[in-house]
């Protein structure tokens, strides 16, 4: 089974963690798009002002106003067509190159969660209890067939039962190791499409401080929400409505989230750090 960081992994996993990080891109192509159309439709419509003022805007006739909207929709189309084009042939070599080193591009978890770090699975199995919460059967069949998760796999969140590193989660590891492994003997594994792995973010990731980081908020942040929309809003009334550990770890949550997302104080002005 491949592990982070062993040796004989660091070259698949560096592919692996390629394709992660152009499924993070992908996700955050629509800013980028909307972003060059405004800049582009801003320039072009101080342009037509700016010339309005030196020649008038005969030139432009009744289509003056609508010339920044053109130029922007422009604009975005081929910063949209660029992106989705250079995206594409990535990916693509990238499936290449994890077909000639023996993973199968389509299916990152074939050899197991060996290249998947504790925090990301946490995420996981986290989205598929929110997917559950919501209905999506789909989305869940998903996630069960893709990662060995259950319903009744012991996991729990809102508040978590299990932390990284821990025996807890180690268990519930070679729980869902196992029960892929029986899935690969029956029936076989889903095939991963680029756009859900862009969706889920389903491949595995590098871990680094700031990766980690935007990792555990995001599973704490589910966390919150299910804690919310079971026991409400006030915290003060969860030591009466939860049992003793149930509190204990409600509070372990919301306290670790607000240390990730308390912004750095700033040192006194004249003050050095």
């Amino acid at each position: 089974m491949l592990s982070p960081g062993t040796s004989g992994a660091d070259g698949r996993l560096e592919l692996w963690h390629e394709l992660d990080r152009l499924s993070v891109r992908a996700r955050g192509g629509g800013f980028r798009v909307y972003a060059a159309g405004l800049a582009a439709a801003c320039v072009s419509g101080s342009g037509v002002l700016t010339s309005g003022y030196f020649f008038g805007t005969a030139w432009a006739g009744s289509w003056a106003a609508a010339i920044p909207v053109g130029v922007g929709l422009v604009a975005g189309a081929a910063v949209y067509a660029a992106e989705r084009l250079r995206t594409t042939r990535r990916v693509g070599s990238l499936r290449r190159a994890l077909a000639a080193a023996g993973d199968d591009p389509d299916r990152p978890t074939a050899s197991g969660l060996g290249m998947y770090y504790d925090p990301q699975l946490i995420l996981l199995r986290s989205e598929y209890e929110l997917v559950r919460e919501r209905g999506a059967r789909s989305a869940a069949r998903f996630f069960e067939d893709t990662f060995g998760f259950t319903p009744e796999d012991g996991f729990e969140t809102g508040p978590l039962n299990v932390t990284p590193e821990s025996e807890a989660l180690r268990g519930l590891r070679r729980r869902w190791e196992g029960r892929l492994a029986l899935r690969r003997e029956i029936a076989g594994q889903p095939a991963v499409s680029f756009r859900r792995a862009v969706d889920y973010q389903l491949y595995p990731k590098e871990m680094t401080v700031p990766a980690e980081l935007a990792v555990r908020q995001a599973y704490l942040e589910i966390s919150r929400r299910m804690l919310r929309a079971r026991y409400g809003n006030d915290r003060e009334r969860w030591e009466e409505i939860l049992s003793g550990d149930l509190y204990r770890r409600a509070v372990r949550d919301l306290r670790e989230l607000e240390e990730i997302t308390r912004e750095p104080s700033r040192p006194a002005p004249g003050r050095r750090t």
